[in-house]
C-alpha cells in the first residue's frame, strides 16, 4: 500500500512542479499586479467602503445578503489552512514566507475583486428568484466556452472534494499525534469518525450538528485571534526581532533561487493561496449567491474577505508561533508547530485548544468544500443530478475524508497543491481577458457613488452585449 502511495506521490509532485515553476507564482503575481493597477489600487482605495457594503440588507427579499455570502467565502477559506497552512510555510520556508503570504494576499485583492465580480454579472436566477453562479458560468456565458466551464467544474470538484478534503482530514488526526493516546491506529480512528460525521451531514440525517459548528466556528475563530495576540503581548520583546527576519529572508534572493522549489517565496506563495485562495474561482461561487444593487459590491466585499483571511488571521498565527520563542522546524510543519508555540507560551492548554480549534475548523471546512461539489455538479449535467448518483458521490467523499487521515503529510499537501495550481492556470487567464467588464462596472460603480446615489448596475451602462439574468 505504502508502494502505491508513494508511487501516486512522485506522480503528483511531478505535475506539481512543472506547474508551480514557474506558471502559478507567474500567474498569480502578474495578475495580482495588472488588476491592482488597472483597478488603481483598490485594495487600499476602496477598503473602507468594502466594509460600508458588507452590511447592506440584499436587494431582493429572500437573497442573500453581502454579510451572508462573505460568512460563505469565510467559512471555506478560514480553516486549518490559518493554523497549519501557515505554520507549514514557515517550518519548510523559512522566515519570509510569511512576506510572501502578505503578497500573495495583498495582490489576489484585486484577483478575488474582478473574478466576484464578473461571477455577479454572468449569475443566472434559480425559479425561487434566489441567484447561483461562478467560474464555470463566466466562462459560459462571457467566452462562449461551455467545454472550459465543464472542466472547470470537474477540477473544482477534484480540489475540494479530493485535494482540501483529504488535507484537512490529515491535518485534523495530526493535532492529536502529541497526545498520549495516540497510537498506530489513531489515524485511522480519528479518520473513520470524521467520515461517519461527514456522511450524516451531507447525506441528510445530520444538519443541527452542522449549524452548531457552523455557529461556533465563527466564535472560535474571534478567540483563536484573541489568544495569539495575548502570546505576541507576553513576547512583545521579540516583536521587532520577527519583523525584521520576516523581511530580511523574504528578500534573501540567492536563497530563493538557489532552491526555488522550497525557498520562502514558494512556500509563501503556495500555503497563501491555499488560504485566501484568492484568484482561484472558488470564491466567486459565493459571491453569485449574493442579492445586491451592483456586482461591484460583491467584489469588493470578496477583496475583505481575503484581507481578513490572510492579514488578520493568518499574521496572528505566524506572530504568535515566531514571538513564541519556538524555532520552526521541518520536522515540526504543520499543528505540532503551533501547538509546541502555544505550549510554551500557555502550558497544557496550548495544544488542547489548537486540537479543539482545528477538529472545528476541519469539520466545517469538510462540509463548506463539499457544498462547492453540488454546485458545479448541477452545471455539468444542466440539472441536479439523481438522488442515486448524489448519494454515491457523498459515500465517495465520505471515504475519501477517512482516506486522508491515513496518507503522508507530503501526498496530502502536493494534492491541494496540485489542483489548486490546476485551478489557477485556467482562472487566471479567463479574469485577465475578461477583466475588462469588471473594470467598467467599478468605473460605473463609482461615479454613481461620486453622485451620491446608491450604485445601482446595468448592463447597457458599461456597454454589456451578452445577455444576463439579472442586469438587462
Amino acid at each position: 500500500m505504502n508502494q502505491i502511495l508513494d508511487g501516486i506521490d512522485s506522480v503528483v509532485t511531478a505535475i506539481s512542479g512543472v506547474l508551480y515553476m514557474p506558471w502559478v507564482p507567474l500567474l498569480l503575481l502578474a495578475a495580482g499586479l495588472f488588476f491592482t493597477f488597472r483597478s488603481k489600487f483598490i485594495q487600499i482605495r476602496l477598503l473602507g467602503e468594502s466594509f460600508r457594503v458588507v452590511s447592506e440588507k440584499p436587494k431582493t427579499k429572500g437573497s442573500i445578503s453581502s454579510f451572508g455570502a462573505l460568512m460563505i467565502s469565510t467559512a471555506s477559506r478560514v480553516g486549518t489552512g490559518n493554523i497549519v497552512g501557515v505554520s507549514t510555510a514557515i517550518c519548510l520556508g523559512g522566515y519570509g514566507a510569511v512576506f510572501w503570504m502578505w503578497v500573495t494576499a495583498i495582490l489576489g485583492g484585486a484577483s478575488a475583486f474582478v473574478e466576484s465580480t464578473l461571477a455577479q454579472i454572468y449569475k443566472r436566477k434559480n425559479k425561487d428568484g434566489s441567484s447561483y453562479g461562478g467560474p464555470s458560468y463566466y466562462m459560459e456565458t462571457a467566452l462562449r466556452q461551455r467545454w472550459l466551464g465543464v472542466v472547470f467544474a470537474i477540477i473544482i470538484i477534484l480540489t475540494y472534494a479530493v485535494g482540501y478534503n483529504m488535507l484537512a482530514s490529515y491535518n485534523l488526526q495530526s493535532a492529536f499525534a502529541g497526545f498520549s493516546f495516540y497510537g498506530d491506529h489513531s489515524p485511522f480512528l480519528i479518520g473513520l469518525i470524521l467520515a461517519v460525521l461527514f456522511a450524516a451531514c451531507v447525506l441528510g440525517g445530520a444538519h443541527r450538528l452542522t449549524k452548531v459548528t457552523g455557529t461556533l466556528v465563527p466564535i472560535m475563530g474571534v478567540l483563536y485571534v484573541v489568544i495569539a495576540l495575548v502570546v505576541v503581548l507576553m513576547h512583545l520583546n521579540l516583536v521587532p526581532t520577527v519583523f525584521q527576519n520576516i523581511f530580511a529572508s523574504a528578500f534573501d534572493f540567492p536563497a530563493i533561487f538557489g532552491g526555488f522549489a522550497g525557498s520562502c517565496m514558494m512556500e509563501g506563495i503556495k500555503r497563501g493561496l491555499y488560504s485566501n485562495e484568492a484568484g482561484m474561482g472558488s470564491a466567486p461561487n459565493a459571491a453569485a449567491t449574493a442579492g445586491v444593487s451592483h456586482p461591484v459590491k460583491q467584489g469588493l466585499v470578496q477583496m475583505l474577505s481575503v484581507f481578513i483571511d490572510t492579514i488578520l488571521i493568518c499574521s496572528a498565527t505566524a506572530l504568535m508561533c515566531l514571538c513564541s520563542g519556538v524555532e520552526p522546524t521541518a520536522e515540526a510543519a504543520g499543528a505540532p508547530y503551533v501547538q509546541a508555540a502555544l505550549q510554551n507560551a500557555l502550558g497544557d492548554f496550548g495544544p488542547v485548544f489548537i486540537a479543539i480549534s482545528m477538529a472545528l475548523f476541519a469539520f466545517t471546512t469538510l462540509i463548506g468544500n463539499y457544498y462547492y461539489c453540488e454546485g458545479c455538479l448541477r452545471f455539468i449535467f444542466k440539472k441536479t443530478p439523481s438522488q442515486t448518483f448524489m448519494t454515491v458521490f457523498r459515500i465517495i467523499a465520505a471515504v475519501i475524508v477517512l482516506l486522508g487521515a491515513v496518507i503522508s503529510m507530503q501526498l496530502a499537501w502536493d494534492t491541494a497543491d496540485l489542483f489548486q495550481a490546476l485551478m489557477v492556470v485556467i482562472n487566471i487567464p479567463v479574469i485577465l481577458i475578461l477583466g475588462r467588464t469588471a473594470i467598467k462596472a467599478l468605473k460605473d460603480y463609482t461615479e454613481q457613488r461620486k453622485a451620491g446615489k446608491n450604485p445601482e448596475f446595468k448592463a447597457a451602462n458599461i456597454g454589456l452585449k451578452e445577455k444576463t439574468d439579472y442586469w438587462n
